[in-house]
């Protein structure tokens, strides 16, 4: 009873101890966000302004084609699969780390046979032994410095960067998914006005062929005419082409065969969203990458924890309660059973350092981590602020270009009166033809382009997610203060 009572004293003693930590208190690293982008002085407010995109962030463009495409990135798209099946298992290795929290229970049973030799049993009147056991051991290493809390809390924080890592991936691709669907409807549209513009072309073709036969048109007028119409034909082949290799990229990222994939051709005159404002400080919530990027740093600090707890016993209990008996049948009898209990301390003397520099290259993880965490921030600035520049500046350049349409149509009619009325060639209204025909195609690249650094803004806000998305629920927290994380 002595021995017992000293025993539950000890274990008493160690699990008072269990609550020491080791590791650093963690503190998220200090930014400072700028109060507001540069280039939003002229960014158009949502209205209301709380009309910020949640989920499925891709329904402002009120697209039903571009609806089904992401939608099916975001459950058949590969690459989003990967990084699923890569967060399940950082969550599986949270759950093993996790696990080591608790006692080790096994069910044993064995039977041993044996003879032992005539040197040994010589006074013995039996060489010849059985042995069968049966029990229940466990065993249960005391978390007195905090190690094993510390591993479990670095690889539940590294699980839930893996989900921002999940997040981020997807938020990627459909972005990707929804600029090239934005490019693909703006070959689209160029085909179209390309399309006019050969129906016109030839239609001149025929009419200087006829002044031709009538004398009242030179060799080199319908040679001029032929080359703007066959060059028009080149450019809408080209466009179709173009438009080909974004179809075929979509299927792709839609996680189809290009072959079983077809987008329908339809002029598109959606203007862009409106998206409502964000404040630097906001994308710290708003972007998965950033939230992905600070799980990281909250890891490297416990692994400074877990680095510093080896420099102290490990200290373990075991027990074992059973029956032993040389015959099965006295196994479950009184006089059988058999119990242990015990505790051990194991302290490494000696290790070359290598304990010292697991702490060193703990603390330098740590000081990477902050690193890039704050890199990440710095890098999200600059992606909201070229794409808010794009908006802005693109927005400019489609007024003016669409001014510039208006001069060059005014231009070529010009010219095509001058040369019916005999004051011009041919060749002015082919120069004024091709003027016209790239101001109405940069007219629809530069629309498309707005569109596509609207789908970017977006994406670079960080989506429809928030870092109240990571999972906590089933990551179950290592301890009060890490269920508030």
């Amino acid at each position: 009873m002595i021995r017992v009572t000293r025993l539950a004293a000890l274990v008493s003693l160690l699990l008072a101890l269990s609550a020491c930590e080791l590791a650093p208190r963690y503190a998220v690293p200090a930014t400072t966000p700028p109060p507001a982008f540069k280039e939003a002085a002229a960014w158009a407010l949502a209205q209301p302004a709380d009309d910020q995109s949640r989920g499925a962030w891709w329904n402002v463009f009120g697209d039903a084609d571009l609806d089904r495409i992401e939608t099916q990135v975001g459950t058949v798209n590969q690459d989003i699969k990967a990084a699923a099946a890569r967060f399940d298992q950082a969550r599986a290795l949270a759950r093993i780390s996790r696990a080591d929290l608790y006692p080790t229970i096994d069910a044993q049973a064995g039977e041993t046979s044996g003879n032992l030799s005539h040197a040994v049993a010589n006074p013995l009147p039996n060489r010849r032994y059985d042995d069968d056991i049966v029990g229940v051991q466990a065993s249960w290493e005391l978390d007195v410095w905090g190690r094993v809390r510390d591993t479990a809390r670095v690889a539940r924080d590294q699980a839930q960067a893996s989900a921002g890592d999940l997040a981020a991936a997807a938020l990627s691709l459909q972005a990707e998914a929804a600029a090239d669907y934005m490019a693909l409807r703006g070959y689209d549209a160029q085909a179209a006005v390309l399309d006019d513009t050969v129906a016109a072309y030839a239609h001149a073709l025929e009419l200087t062929l006829a002044r031709f036969k009538a004398g009242y048109a030179a060799e080199p007028d319908v040679s001029a005419a032929r080359t703007a119409l066959e060059l028009a034909r080149t450019k809408a082949t080209e466009a179709r082409l173009n438009r080909a290799r974004l179809e075929h990229a979509i299927a792709i990222l839609a996680g189809e065969a290009p072959a079983d994939f077809t987008l329908p051709v339809r002029i598109v005159d959606t203007k862009p969203p409106a998206t409502a404002a964000v404040f630097p400080g906001d994308l710290l919530q708003r972007r998965p990458d950033i939230a992905a990027a600070e799980r990281r740093v909250e890891a490297a600090n416990y692994k400074i924890g877990a680095a510093r707890a080896a420099f102290f016993p490990q200290i373990s209990l075991s027990g074992l309660v059973g029956s032993e008996a040389q015959t099965p049948s006295a196994l479950f009898t009184g006089p059988a059973a058999v119990w242990a209990a015990g505790a051990a301390g194991v302290l490494k003397l000696f290790d070359g350092g290598r304990r010292r520099g697991v702490d060193e290259q703990a603390h330098a993880e740590l000081d990477e981590a902050a690193a890039y965490y704050r890199q990440t921030i710095l890098t999200a600035y600059g992606e909201v602020e070229d794409d808010l520049a794009s908006l802005r500046l693109l927005g400019d350049e489609s007024e003016t270009q669409a001014a510039g349409v208006e001069a060059a149509t005014r231009s070529r009619v010009q010219a095509e009166r001058r040369y019916a009325a005999g004051y011009a060639n041919y060749y002015d209204v082919v120069t004024a033809q091709n003027i016209e025909l790239a101001a109405k195609l940069d007219l629809v690249r530069i629309h498309f382009l707005r569109m596509s650094a609207d789908v970017l803004l977006i994406k670079a806000l960080g989506g429809g997610w928030r870092t109240q998305d990571l999972p906590v629920s089933h990551l179950a927290s290592i301890s009060a203060e890490g269920a508030s994380k």
